[in-house]
């Protein structure tokens, strides 16, 4: 079997579809693939999202609303897509940020409080990974005892 894995495609409880997806389109830059009740989809590039409503999960409680993260390729990209995002209307609610975990990055939100975190990794471009742990010796334990 090969390693290769494709990305994940997760999908995203909404109220409204319809609605959901008309913001995804016009503050978010996605295309709306298909879908007007129950379920749905938009996608941009090689990211694809699936919107769902209740008319396909059923009433029952939606849950926690859930937290995409989006890796980008460099901290100009990351600004660039905050500024695009924030000119079109999206809803900002963390400017992009150099944090000391060593990811550059912002949030959005969309209608229903699911988050986009869209981040860089710039541990690699510093010479000590960004004094990141190395908790390799924990995680060959946990491997071990699990």
């Amino acid at each position: 079997m090969s390693d290769a894995f494709p990305s994940a495609a997760p999908e995203i409880r909404v109220t409204n579809l319809a609605r959901s997806a008309v913001y995804y389109e016009r503050c978010l830059g996605f295309s709306w693939d298909w879908g007007i009740e129950g379920l749905g989809q938009v996608s941009r590039g090689g990211c694809r999202l699936f919107l769902s409503d209740n008319a396909f999960r059923g009433a029952a409680d939606t849950g926690t609303p859930v937290v995409v993260w989006i890796n980008l390729d460099s901290k100009t990209a990351v600004d660039e897509l905050y500024t695009s995002w924030s000119r079109n209307g999206a809803e900002i609610v963390a400017k992009p940020e150099s944090k000391p975990w060593s990811l550059h990055e912002f949030t959005a939100r969309d209608l229903d409080g699911n988050q986009f975190r869209v981040f860089y990794d710039f541990a690699a471009d510093l010479p000590d990974r960004g004094a990141r742990r190395n908790d390799q010796a924990e995680r060959d334990e946990a491997r071990r005892t699990m």
